[in-house]
This record gives structure tokens, C-alpha cells and sequence, in this order.
């Protein structure tokens, strides 16, 4: 009898199973031999009987689709990829290998264009991810994209969406932790190693670097940059750019110094961040009541050598001069310092 005979045959599983035991039982098909074989790929995948799967979507070796789940004609799933109960693929959508929904997972959408999700993702209970943008500016029938990249940890009940037009992309890049409640808007540019606290949101064509922090509840206004190794305190309002290496909080969010905890975290020496921090003074908490206006300030310390030849300063001022370019938000207000 064939495996596939097998499979429409074969007892189903009990609903009063509990879910623990249900779960164990899906993911030890080898060990039941409940496995569809197709010879032309040499490839043992279990798809269970209950989920839709289209015969024109390509099918990975060694993956798992459970109950209730549904795959598109064109998707893609590299091989090892599992998909729990009640997750679904819809529209030209790609999963490299090794990738998990859970249950209640949506990836794609049947729209043009496509979305693209790397290897070794996990995609968490009833997060929705690469579906039309919240953009009145998007004209049914445009062409729209979301490109994710690997490793990332996306959690339950999050939402990132594709971009508002097909000359532009959604990315988010390397083994970022974004958790429950998430958003990440349309056309939004995230880098690597991020960690986005619970309902962080992310409003259109925000840009974040690397090693950037959120605390929880925090709300980032469209075309804003983050700066690599900031820190976002919960609750905070962000309408402007955070630069490198610095801290905000509050509504809206001013700058509260250096995230020095973080820097230390991230290995930079307590030479670089003394000399961080001598320069975060002289730009933004000068005692001297003749010290010049702030772009005076800036200017000065950009020709002094004592700080300028520390990269990691050269990075923080060209990031702050970077903010006040035409197409910029400029950066978060900061305290004037009275010297009290």
C-alpha cells in the first residue's frame, strides 16, 4: 500500500488529545512512517490531510505541514521547514530552509510582487507578516515587497508589512529579536542584532541600524533613523532621529545621554566611550554661557583632534551631521545644561 494511501486512511487524530501530547505526536511522523514521498525530488516531507497545499507549490525536503494549514501555488519552502496548526502561506512567498510558523502564523499575500523570508526564521503565534501595507498612497495592482533576512526571532501577534510601491523594498536584515506586538510599517529599513521590546511600532520608512535597543511601548514617526547602539526608553515618542550610540526617552523623546550600558555590553572600550562621552558634553551640556549656539558647538569639536581621531566619535558626528540634511527630521531635542 502506498505511503499516500496510507494517509487518507489512516485514523485521525483525536480532538481530546492534549496539546502537548498532539504536538509531539505531528513532529514524530518519521518515527509513524506518515510521510508523502515524491521520488522525481528524493524528498520525504509530512503534510497532513486536513491542510491544503497546492500541487504547484514546491515542497522542500524534511517538511512539516500540519492541520488546517493552507500553502499558494506559488510558494516555496526550503527544506526543514515546519508549519504548525492553523498557519498559512499565501501568494508568491518564499521560505528558505529551516523556517517555523506557529500556529496562527500568516506569510504573504496575493498581491504582485513577492515576499522573501531567509533561513532559520521563526515566525510566532498570530503574527502576520508581508501582507499590503496601511498606506492610502498604494494603488491596488503595484507591485510590492518584503525581503527578510536570516535568524530572526518575530513573535506572536506581530505585523510587518510590504512596501507601498515596487520601486522600494521592506527589509529587515540578520538575527533581530522582535517581540509580541510588534509593527514594522511599509518601506521600513531595519538592520542587524536589533531587539524591539513588546509593541514597539514602527511607522512607514523609519530607518534603524544595528545593535539598536527598544524598551517597551515605544513609537517611532515615519522617515526617522535610529542610530546604531541607541537606546529607546519605554514609552517614549520618537519624532526625530536618535543618533549613534545615544539614549531617548519621553513624549516626545529627548536625548538623555550616552546608552552606556549598552556600549559596554557590545565590547567598546573605556577609552572610546570616556572619549563618547567628553564629546556628548561639548555638543549638548556646554557650561560655558559663550560656548556658541549648537551648530558652533558641533563644528568645533568636529576640528579638534583629541576627538576626532577616535572612530567611534567620528562615527557619532557624522551621524549627528548626517540628521540635518535636507531630507532629514533633524534629532530629538536635548535639556540645556545650566551647570546647577
Amino acid at each position: 500500500m502506498s505511503s499516500l494511501l496510507k494517509l487518507r486512511i489512516r485514523r485521525p487524530f483525536s480532538s481530546a488529545l492534549p496539546s502537548w501530547l498532539f504536538e509531539r505526536r505531528f513532529f514524530n511522523h518519521a518515527a509513524e512512517g506518515q510521510l508523502i514521498e515524491d521520488s522525481e525530488r528524493k524528498n520525504s516531507s509530512f503534510i497532513h490531510p486536513s491542510a491544503v497545499v497546492h500541487p504547484n507549490a514546491f515542497i522542500g525536503e524534511g517538511v512539516s505541514i500540519g492541520p488546517f494549514c493552507s500553502v499558494s501555488s506559488s510558494a516555496k519552502l526550503g527544506n526543514g521547514c515546519r508549519l504548525y496548526p492553523g498557519s498559512h502561506i499565501f501568494g508568491s512567498t518564499v521560505l528558505r530552509d529551516n523556517c517555523v510558523l506557529m500556529t496562527g502564523a500568516i506569510i504573504g499575500d496575493d498581491l504582485p510582487g513577492c515576499t522573501i523570508i531567509g533561513s532559520n526564521n521563526t515566525i510566532g503565534y498570530h503574527a502576520v507578516v508581508g501582507v499590503k501595507c496601511q498606506d492610502m498612497k498604494y494603488k491596488p495592482g503595484d507591485e510590492c515587497f518584503l525581503e527578510i533576512g536570516d535568524n530572526n526571532d518575530i513573535r506572536e501577534h506581530a505585523s510587518i508589512h510590504r512596501s507601498s510601491n515596487s520601486s522600494d523594498r521592506t527589509v529587515i536584515g540578520e538575527n533581530n529579536l522582535i517581540m509580541g506586538s510588534c509593527h514594522i510599517a511599509h518601506d521600513c529599513k531595519i538592520g542587524n542584532k536589533n531587539i524591539f521590546a513588546n509593541s514597539t511600532l514602527l511607522a512607514g520608512h523609519v530607518k534603524v541600524e544595528d545593535y539598536v535597543h527598544t524598551a517597551g511601548a515605544t513609537v517611532v514617526h515615519q522617515f526617522c533613523h535610529l542610530g546604531s547602539f541607541c537606546f529607546l526608553g519605554g514609552g517614549s515618542v520618537v519624532s526625530q532621529d536618535v543618533p549613534k550610540y545615544m539614549m531617548v526617552a519621553g513624549d516626545r523623546a529627548e536625548l538623555r545621554g550616552l546608552n552606556v550600558v549598552g556600549l559596554k555590553r557590545r565590547g567598546f572600550s573605556d577609552a572610546e566611550i570616556r572619549s563618547l562621552k567628553a564629546t556628548y558634553r561639548k555638543i549638548f551640556m556646554p557650561t560655558d554661557a559663550n560656548a556658541g549656539a549648537f551648530e558652533k558647538r558641533l563644528a568645533e569639536v568636529e576640528q579638534q583632534e583629541e576627538f576626532v581621531h577616535v572612530p567611534a566619535v567620528r562615527s557619532m558626528l557624522q551621524s549627528i551631521r548626517n540628521s540635518f540634511a535636507e531630507d532629514r527630521r533633524g534629532i530629538c531635542k536635548f535639556r540645556h545644561w545650566n551647570g546647577s
